[in-house]
């Protein structure tokens, strides 16, 4: 019995294990937009977005509908002009004229049809026909949104204003296969992505009385990587071409291989992958369509447009960037080019540094970093401070050696990226800690780190004297003091401080506490012997 339970238990893990890691959840940019997202708005400042306007309407997209109001003006022998509703039965009532039916006629036929009904009443008049105000419409979303209900929107309202309105769509959502019903039960799917990203208004459509706006959830995706402006997974569409989905990624950029883009698909059998090869030109040419799971790759011109500089930083005469040949312009022919060291230039302290190959991870110094000190062996413990000291991507050279002995095989050629510091000479040791007066005190090779103590007035009334350390400045190393160190320009001299004892009045109060709790004892003990005779 408890094996089963076990059982069970192990199979409700895997089961939400594979939930999270294996779902397929498309991962553009567009996906994040607040505008998909809870919304901190409030609901009258969403309705007053909708009450804005994109700009002159069309005439051609606008349908009319109950609730429009249109304004007309007759000009001849005696001006007339008022602002008519369009009545609930899509009639419009012209005083003196008559009726005319606007049922599912857009903007530009119904007032065509206007003036013509004026005309059969009036003669030799200049008639102007224009919307006054947009209606309200009623129209439902429905399916991967947080909210689902019916919105009251303008009728001017695209398919992205009713998703502003809304608070957002789930994380499954299918942003492009967005499906819209009418009163008339026509369907029709929008990609609202091709509006986010090349402002395709026939994504964006306006919104009528009645529909009905259905997100579904995502299934079948297929993915897009290397060289386009947005690399990712999307929804799969039926019959989209190849040629459009690279457009919809933002199209190549400028180093992308044009003459073999990768399309890799799925067999019929749904389980082995076969790789075809296209030019940019057939897929413009041709009509190539996507499948289910498709994966379209484009790689990258090795070496094309790739900036090849080294960065010089510190007391050369002209620093900055400079061109190289990689792995053949040398250490000394870049100082060389830079103008060469300045006299204050320090050759002992200056680096190299390469950022090629320099970013890797240590699983076991990342592993330390989140134990206590007292949790870790002596061994794990230094290990931690030698990488918390080793500067990443420090390539070991003496540049005492290549610049001041002519060394040729430490003069090593450089990569794209490197940078090169030069810093100022140090021509003082640092003295910290508990000295008389710390501070700086000029460089001397014949003195050892006890004379510099006495020059800096000797050791102050808390020091530590047998636990002076010597850092280096060049790798930031603690040394134990001694005399036979040699010390370097830069480097600094800690004298530690013993921590001082209690202060008498913790003492005295610490007493007293001890002698009240002695106290009580005896007292308690006193009482059981008196009771006890």
């Amino acid at each position: 019995m408890i094996k089963s339970y076990i059982k069970y238990f192990l199979f409700l893990i895997i089961l939400l294990f594979s939930k999270n890691v294996f779902a397929q959840i498309p991962d553009y940019k567009e996906r994040s937009y607040s505008v998909f997202s809870d919304s901190n708005d409030t609901e009258n400042e969403k309705l007053l977005l909708m009450e804005a306007t994109e700009g002159s309407i069309d005439p051609e997209a606008y349908l009319m509908g109950p609730g429009d109001k249109i304004f007309i003006s007759i000009l001849g022998i005696q001006d007339i002009s008022s602002t008519l509703l369009v009545n609930q039965e899509g009639i419009l009532y012209i005083p003196k004229v008559g009726s005319v039916d606007l049922n599912n006629l857009n903007l530009k036929t119904a007032k065509e049809k206007i003036k013509n009904k004026i005309f059969q009443y009036y003669k030799d008049v200049e008639v102007s026909v224009s919307l006054a105000d947009f209606r309200k419409i009623k129209v439902s979303l429905i399916g991967q949104v947080k909210k689902p209900a019916s919105y009251t929107l303008t009728a001017n309202a695209r398919l992205l204003d009713l998703i502003s309105l809304s608070n957002g769509f789930l994380k499954e959502a299918n942003y492009r296969n967005i499906k819209v019903v009418n009163n008339n039960d026509n369907t029709k799917y929008y990609d609202i992505v091709k509006y986010l990203r090349y402002a395709d208004k026939n994504n964006n459509p306006f919104l009528h009385e009645g529909d009905v706006v259905i997100v579904d959830k995502v299934d079948l995706m297929v993915s897009i990587s290397g060289e386009v402006k947005f690399p990712g997974s999307y929804e799969f569409i039926e019959n989209e071409k190849v040629i459009d989905f690279i457009n919809l990624s933002g199209g190549l950029l400028s180093k992308a291989k044009k003459d073999t883009i990768e399309v890799v698909s799925f067999e019929p059998d749904g389980k082995n992958q076969i790789s075809h090869y296209y030019s940019l030109d057939e897929l413009t040419n041709n009509n190539i369509i996507l499948k289910k799971q498709d994966q379209v790759i484009i790689r990258k011109y090795p070496d094309y447009l790739e900036d090849k500089f080294v960065y010089i930083e510190g007391f050369v005469k002209y620093p900055g960037y400079y061109k190289i040949v990689e792995d053949k312009t040398t250490l000394t022919q870049i100082i060389k080019e830079s103008g060469g060291l300045r006299e204050a230039a320090s050759l002992f302290d200056a680096s190299l540094t390469r950022n090629i190959g320099s970013i890797t991870v240590d699983p076991e110094f990342e592993r330390l970093k989140t134990i206590p000190r007292a949790d870790m062996s002596d061994d794990e413990y230094d290990y931690f401070k030698a990488k918390s000291r080793q500067r990443k991507g420090k390539v070991v050279i003496d540049f005492v050696d290549v610049f001041e002995k002519n060394n040729v095989r430490e003069d090593i050629t450089l990569k794209k990226g490197d940078v090169i510091f030069i810093p100022e000479k140090k021509d003082y040791i640092i003295m910290l800690g508990q000295v008389i007066k710390p501070g700086n005190i000029v460089y001397d090779k014949n003195l050892n780190y006890r004379e510099y103590i006495n020059l800096a007035g000797g050791y102050g009334w808390r020091a530590l004297d047998n636990q002076v350390r010597i850092i280096r400045a060049n790798t930031g190393e603690w040394v134990e003091a001694d005399e036979d160190i040699i010390l370097q320009p830069g480097d600094a001299i800690w004298v530690p401080e013993d921590p001082p004892g209690k202060s008498f009045w913790e003492l005295f109060t610490t007493s007293l506490s001890v002698l009240g709790q002695v106290a009580s004892v005896v007292a308690a003990i006193v009482a059981v012997i008196i009771v006890s005779r």
